[in-house]
């Protein structure tokens, strides 16, 4: 399967996941989620996830920084990616990092061209999928499914 298709799959699953879903057991994080350049991916994720929706609320603009902060952590999810190919680890999340690195200039660039209100609030919901879906594929353990140990990766 291609990583555009992992990319698409994994991120339809993660935003169809009931919101409020929590797991009956505390399962640590997978180790790749406590590297520090994974923890800064996941922090960046998080903080403009939070600007993006602040600018949903108040119908504020994406201001340079917004649209900058947002390439830097493109960058950083296709160098994540680059890593975990290199070491020859988990599979899907390499290529889910792959695609949102790919999707988040997408997202930026639909939210530039939105002609009104309508348009402008779908590309930030969508962005602020992405942004979570970021933050969720590092932080959450393998599944049973993905034939990784937890905390293996």
């Amino acid at each position: 399967m291609s990583c555009s298709a992992v990319a698409a799959s994994a991120l339809l699953w993660l935003a169809a996941a009931p919101a409020g879903a929590s797991p009956e057991a505390a399962t640590p994080p997978p180790a790749t989620a406590l590297e520090p350049f994974f923890a800064d991916i996941v922090g960046r994720a998080q903080s403009l996830k939070g600007r993006a929706e602040a600018m949903r609320k108040t119908q504020g603009p994406a201001d340079a920084a917004f649209k900058t902060d947002l390439a830097d952590l493109a960058e950083l999810d296709m160098q994540a990616h680059q890593r975990l190919k290199a070491r020859g680890t988990d599979g899907d999340l390499t290529c889910i990092l792959r695609g949102i690195a790919e999707d988040l200039p997408v997202k930026m660039a639909a939210l530039q061209m939105a002609a009104d209100e309508a348009a402008r609030d779908l590309a930030l919901r969508e962005m602020i999928y992405l942004l979570n879906d970021n933050i969720e594929v590092i932080v959450t353990p393998p599944s049973v499914t993905s034939d990784l140990a937890p905390g293996g990766v």
